[in-house]
């Protein structure tokens, strides 16, 4: 007797594929696969969007610590001389914030042979691109005060995510306002000196 063949009908629904596996299986895997794509996709747009927040805020970071500031002398008034011939006098010193963010200036100093100079203890909020005066009162030594040396002033600051930082400017004080200011006290110190006193 001749074998039969097995025959596949086609429009059979509970058919089986030939490799043996059964339809809910082949569904399943199906649903996995498309559910793991899914999930693939998901993961590669989060990803660059964390990614993106992460440089975005570590620029936001970094333009928040960058501190660039410029000083120059704006004005001098009042004072007197001591014993020695220093000459005390108030001035103020013109701050501009020459950096992208704003911040607080909380002190102000320097000193060299013949010049000093402390702030009068005021914070100013200080914008980008703005400018504030603030306090000093300088110590001058009229014979060497007015080198062509400048004078480095150290500004302690607050950033505007609150770190506390220093930088330094060097400012020109000869030919300044300040000298200008200070050259009558000076004269009238040197003359009393020479008169004997």
């Amino acid at each position: 007797m001749p074998a039969e063949r097995e025959v596949i009908d086609l429009d059979e629904l509970d058919s089986q594929p030939a490799d043996g596996t059964a339809p809910g299986r082949l569904t399943t895997r199906r649903k996995m696969n498309l559910g793991l794509v899914a999930a693939f996709v998901v993961g590669v747009v989060l990803g660059g969007v964390g990614v993106n927040e992460l440089r975005d805020s570590r620029q936001e970071r970094e333009r928040n610590a960058a501190v660039s500031l410029v000083a120059f002398p704006a004005s001098i008034s009042g004072g007197g001389s001591n014993a020695i011939g220093v000459l005390e006098m108030n001035g103020q010193l013109a701050v501009i914030n020459a950096g992208p963010a704003p911040v607080t200036v909380r002190a102000a100093t320097g000193q060299r042979p013949g010049l000093r100079l402390h702030d009068t203890g005021q914070s100013r909020l200080l914008r980008p691109a703005g400018t504030v005066w603030i306090d000093v009162r300088l110590s001058i030594e009229c014979a060497s005060a007015f080198s062509t040396e400048p004078l480095s002033i150290r500004f302690s600051v607050e950033t505007a995510d609150g770190q506390a930082t220093e930088v330094s400017y060097p400012v020109a004080v000869a030919g300044s306002r300040w000298q200008d200011g200070a050259e009558l006290p000076c004269a009238q110190i040197v003359d009393t000196a020479r008169r004997g006193g």
